[in-house]
């Protein structure tokens, strides 16, 4: 395929059979979580593909215009508000190629995870639940939902019974724990089956946290790779 993000690969063994596709936050790039990989200590049964793409740099609003790598571009200090819809729709449009290149190789869409971490949270939670092929889960980290309004409307059906692991740092003060709260609350009421963790840490990954992500992963594989 062409005209795909850049990206950082790992995998945990060869020939995988499942993938997670994990976005950074705002400023940073593929390589902030790659050292997290080996520290979830995932076993070799399922192999598992992590593709940490690169986001386009862009000027960003609440940072002066300064160009910087960013999913979308933020306007002002309340995230939620005036929200990116162009930058947003681009960026659902990158990652579903990404999620269309693993299927491509061979790893199905109910066997791959969306992962994101602040404004990547927010993108994986927004592509996650509006996209219309099954996927495997969400682990979304010190984000929020974008585009509220739209995200309920757009809702697809493919995904209505997608497990998420939703977490937070109690002390963040980019992205703030009611932020956090109020997606939980908006999934839960959809009916999304959330696991909500909360940890004593700022903008942030918490090793408990890590643990956490550990466990959710090798769940939803473990029941989408029954043993022969």
């Amino acid at each position: 395929m062409t005209n795909l993000l850049p990206y950082v690969q790992l995998e945990t063994a060869p020939n995988p059979t499942h993938a997670v596709i994990w976005l950074h936050g705002l400023g940073s790039d593929g390589h902030d979580f790659a050292g997290i990989v080996p520290e979830l200590r995932l076993n070799d049964d399922p192999a598992i593909r992590f593709i940490l793409p690169h986001a386009p740099k862009i000027p960003v609003t609440i940072n002066n215009g300064y160009v910087m790598p960013a999913w979308y571009d933020i306007k002002n200090s309340d995230i939620g508000s005036h929200p990116d819809e162009d930058g947003i729709t681009r960026t659902t449009t990158a990652i579903k190629s990404l999620i269309n290149e693993q299927i491509g190789f061979g790893i199905p869409s109910e066997k791959i995870v969306l992962a994101g971490f602040s404004q990547g949270c927010a993108m994986a939670l927004h592509i996650g639940l509006t996209h219309d092929q099954t996927l495997a889960g969400i682990v979304a980290l010190s984000g929020y939902i974008p585009m509220h309004e739209n995200l309920i409307k757009d809702l697809n059906q493919a995904n209505r019974r997608l497990p998420i692991f939703l977490a937070h740092g109690i002390q963040d003060p980019v992205v703030s724990l009611e932020r956090g709260e109020s997606a939980r609350d908006t999934l839960e009421k959809l009916g999304y089956q959330v696991q909500w963790k909360t940890y004593e840490m700022p903008h942030s990954v918490h090793p408990q946290e890590i643990t956490d992500i550990s466990y959710f992963l090798k769940s939803i594989f473990a029941k989408n790779n029954p043993p022969n």
